[in-house]
């Protein structure tokens, strides 16, 4: 995990430095500017109108007594959204804007909480296998005699 980690950290960063020389060899530094500033501010209200609306979900499934485990799960992936679309740069604006996409978003988040919930019925069967050996009954009292 920390080798993927490494190289994520190492190659992302020189992929949107290779981007934005490029945008801006065609286009122009003060375009390339502007369209890093304009990605981010349409970036941040889409965010915020789909944050809410998120958390009127989670509220709603709350209130009718569900538990709201793919919409946290969407929330989630809003905060990473919000964070890849205000740093600078398009490779990442392009993953943010990704994870916006409400049907994307739910499929994604629904099948993280699949591949969960599958993964974890191993162990909670492995748990209560060896909970479930003999059982014996019995009745204990203390005494105040010494």
């Amino acid at each position: 995990m920390f080798k993927i980690l490494f190289i994520l950290f190492l190659t992302i960063p020189l992929i949107e430095i290779m981007l934005l020389i490029e945008i801006g060899r065609v286009v122009g530094a003060v375009y390339t500017i502007a369209l890093v500033i304009g990605t981010a501010a349409l970036g941040a209200a889409l965010l915020r109108n789909q944050g809410l609306a998120t958390l009127a979900k989670v509220q709603l499934n709350m209130d009718q007594g569900n538990l709201p485990a793919t919409e946290l799960i969407e929330g989630l992936m809003l905060l990473i959204a919000g964070a890849l679309l205000l740093t600078p740069g398009f490779f990442t604006d392009v993953f943010g804007f990704l994870v916006l996409i409400p049907a994307l978003r739910r499929h994604i988040a629904q099948t993280c909480l699949a591949n969960f919930m599958q993964s974890n019925i191993h162990i909670w069967q492995t748990r209560t296998r060896k909970h479930t050996g003999n059982t014996i009954e019995g009745e204990h009292w203390e005494s105040d005699s010494k």
